[in-house]
């Protein structure tokens, strides 16, 4: 069952257009990823959905709602943490949570009680009366997500929600990712961790410069890139022989991965004997040959063109 249907989106910022005509849809209980780099539109399409930002055209359909025409309707099922903390610098995290609770309309006892059960969660009961301005980074965008989902929202939209945080941290959320939607929440995220997005998604949206190039599920891209079969020799010393591989073997493609190490690919199965024999002929000795498996670093690659530097480098200076 979808539960968010997206249709010929499109975003214009005068002569510029972020979003460009984008089609993709969600199902009910899953979680959905984003994938793509800095710029590519992540960030404008979760401000379209969750009416943080009007499209120029298309239409959006959320819980069977208008999500352009009924915003304010669909808001109160939704739950949004965006990339940047909205909290209260000078507030508690206990009364950032209450005061986030009360714009929904919960009681004060209910919401007392969903605010301490919250911080206790997040492992953040022991921040007394510390002001939000004091928290760590990890701390801070724990507290933003929690409060995210403090009214028990439908579908929850997370926009990059382990970004410039500290390794235990990330691990945290993407735990408390994987148990809100064990208990029926729709999660959507962007990101542009490769890491994140192969861990935690069910069904993944490349995005590059403002389209959509390819939505499936992680094990179905896994399995296409695996038509291909790849095989590493690492050898005990440097090596040169591209050139002499290629004459015995002209059905395979070969990729120098250091002095010491090539990778083999061929679209049929890699017998490893003729090769040994190859290496032997040459009294070259191989260390260790072994099957690559495909990663979804490898699929990003294939199908957006972009080399996966690029998004470690946006990784890098995201963190700083």
């Amino acid at each position: 069952m979808k539960i968010i249907e997206v249709e010929n989106l499109r975003k214009d910022f005068g002569d510029f257009t972020a979003v460009k005509n984008i089609d993709f849809s969600i199902n009910k209980g899953e979680i959905f990823g984003f994938l793509g780099p800095n710029g590519a539109g992540k960030t404008t399409t979760i401000n379209m959905l969750t009416g943080l930002a009007r499209p120029t055209a298309g239409n959006i359909t959320i819980s069977g709602k208008d999500g352009i025409n009924d915003i304010k309707e669909v808001q109160s099922i939704i739950g949004i943490v965006p990339d940047e903390s909205n909290l209260y610098d000078e507030m508690s995290g206990f009364d950032n949570l209450v005061f986030c609770a009360s714009l929904y309309g919960i009681d004060k006892k209910t919401r007392e009680r969903k605010a301490n059960e919250l911080l206790k969660l997040f492992s953040l009961d022991d921040t007394g009366d510390r002001p939000f301005k004091a928290f760590s980074k990890g701390m801070k965008r724990k507290l933003t997500i929690a409060a995210g989902i403090i009214h028990d929202p439908e579908i929850l939209f997370l926009d990059e929600p382990t970004t410039g945080i500290d390794v235990e941290s990330a691990r945290q959320i993407r735990n408390m990712i994987q148990v809100l939607n064990s208990k029926g929440t729709t999660i959507f995220l962007t990101t542009h961790y490769i890491e994140d997005a192969e861990r935690l998604c069910d069904r993944i949206g490349f995005i590059v410069s403002g389209n959509v190039i390819k939505v499936s599920y992680v094990d179905e891209l896994l399995k296409d890139a695996q038509l291909e079969n790849i095989v590493e020799f690492n050898f005990d010393k440097r090596v040169d022989i591209e050139k002499e591989l290629k004459e015995k073997f002209p059905n395979i493609k070969i990729e120098t991965m250091s002095d010491k190490s090539i990778r083999i690919y061929s679209g049929n199965q890699i017998k490893l004997m003729p090769f040994m024999n190859f290496f032997d002929d040459k009294n070259i000795n191989v260390n260790e040959a072994k099957i690559i498996r495909p990663s979804l670093e490898e699929v990003f690659v294939k199908v957006t063109g972009l080399e996966i530097d690029k998004l470690k480098k946006e990784k890098e200076g995201k963190k700083k």
